[in-house]
């Protein structure tokens, strides 16, 4: 197997995350912002969007990071990083998907201001509106962390991958957060695992 993507874009982070808590052997290729080589013709040829990730398993190429989480947990992990339970695998395909809907947007926004822009051309009023979201939707997750250990159940799963990346982006960005006991409770457990510490945790925030 082959990964594709530059170690400090969440979206890749997530596919390393998964592949390492499978125990999958993989070459990966560092592209796209620094590294450059995302428009390149053979990287569209994998990604004709350009972007990062792309994976290549035998003869399957795939893009989209949940979709890539969904088939490396489908194909390697059944029972265990895709839940066998059709009901906790839509729970978790809903945490997913929820993700790039409700927490992707303003995390952009918050990232962009805060890590990669100098003080002196950031936003500040964007800043703080995409702060006012993330908080709003922290609190959606602490309130489901609740009632369930991880985000689809009581076992750690697929559906809690993307939702942990953002939440650690959060939590680095925004030392001045409301208190989510649920939330903190739920990162600790994540924050030991060592596929995590690897993939996610190591990576400096540039």
């Amino acid at each position: 197997m082959k990964i594709w993507g530059r170690r400090n874009s969440s979206n890749v982070q997530k596919v390393l995350w998964a592949a390492s808590e499978l125990g999958l052997a993989f070459d990966h290729v560092e592209v796209g912002g620094s590294f450059g080589g995302n428009r390149e013709p053979s990287y569209l040829a994998l990604n004709p969007n350009g972007l990062v990730p792309a994976i290549q398993d035998g003869d399957l190429v795939l893009w989209e990071s949940n979709a890539i989480v969904r088939y490396l947990s489908a194909k390697f992990g059944a029972g265990m990083l895709e839940p066998s339970a059709p009901e906790i695998k839509a729970r978790a395909d809903q945490w997913m998907d929820w993700q790039l809907s409700t927490l992707g947007p303003p995390m952009v926004t918050a990232y962009w201001g805060l890590i990669r822009l100098p003080p002196e051309k950031r936003d500040n009023a964007a800043i703080a509106a995409a702060k006012t979201q993330l908080d709003g939707a922290m609190k959606i997750l602490d309130g489901q962390l609740g009632k369930t250990k991880f985000v689809a159940g009581d076992i750690f799963s697929m559906g809690d991958i993307p939702a942990a990346i953002m939440a650690h982006r959060y939590r680095h960005l925004f030392p001045d957060r409301p208190e989510l006991p649920n939330l903190e409770r739920w990162y600790a457990s994540i924050s030991g695992r060592p596929p995590f510490r690897r993939s996610v945790a190591a990576v400096p925030m540039t």
